[in-house]
């Protein structure tokens, strides 16, 4: 195999630097640790970030691409502001495409290791919240949580289309599963039970059940959110 060809697959086997450093700002974005409108510049990312500049630049090209970003010439790359009415329309479609998920996943039903991996998410969400109070240094802990949960119930949809959907309408940061809203212990204790009691209609099958139940669940996160009764 030649040098080009050896480069080329070791290429196709793991993700490209650029690749990698928008997936570490996307996460970064989506949990919020950039305020709407902040200037991202590539000399302070790049540091932060340990790489160079060019990479830099060709993820903030990318993520402008799908949207968390804007562009002014002069001025750069910033984090896209999203409105009121943006961000109540982001959670309903959070909430119809999520309930699809737990409706497919209930349907095909978990194998082993799926159910196995939600079952460690459930309880490390449990371990958290134990005593009563989700203490401060927990909380980045928690929102890992929240995230794999989410994302594991995309997962073992095994729709390709509803996960590539999903991915587009998870950019907007305040109102990603990478987000927690409000860290009170009883409203978060409430939303990890809304974890438990989908996972439950999944097992029994209960597609209906599990797609409300999600439906519901993004909805009272979006009433938490907006400071309005859910719907």
């Amino acid at each position: 195999m030649s040098t080009d060809s050896t480069a080329e697959a070791n290429a196709a086997g793991r993700p490209t630097r650029s690749a990698s450093v928008a997936e570490q700002l996307r996460t970064a974005i989506l949990a919020g640790a950039f305020r709407p409108g902040e200037r991202l510049q590539e000399v302070r990312l790049g540091q932060r970030l340990n790489v160079s500049r060019t990479p830099v630049r060709l993820a903030l090209q990318a993520l402008a691409g799908d949207g968390l970003l804007e562009y002014a010439p002069n001025r750069g790359y910033s984090v896209r502001a999203f409105d009121r009415v943006e961000l109540l329309h982001a959670f309903e479609v959070r909430a119809a495409l999520e309930g699809l998920a737990a409706r497919f996943t209930a349907e095909r039903g978990l194998d082993v290791a799926e159910r196995a991996a939600l079952e460690r998410i459930l309880a490390d969400g449990d371990a958290l919240l134990r005593g009563g109070a989700l203490a401060e240094a927990g909380r980045p802990a928690y929102t890992r949580m929240n995230a794999a949960f989410h994302e594991a119930v995309h997962q073992a949809s095994r729709s390709r289309m509803l996960g590539e959907v999903l991915r587009i309408s998870s950019q907007v940061p305040l109102s990603s599963h990478h987000q927690v809203v409000a860290f009170e212990h009883g409203k978060v204790r409430r939303r990890h039970d809304d974890h438990h009691r989908i996972f439950e209609a999944i097992l029994m099958r209960d597609a209906g059940r599990a797609e409300s139940l999600m439906r519901d669940h993004v909805a009272s996160i979006r009433a938490a959110f907006m400071g309005s009764p859910a719907t």
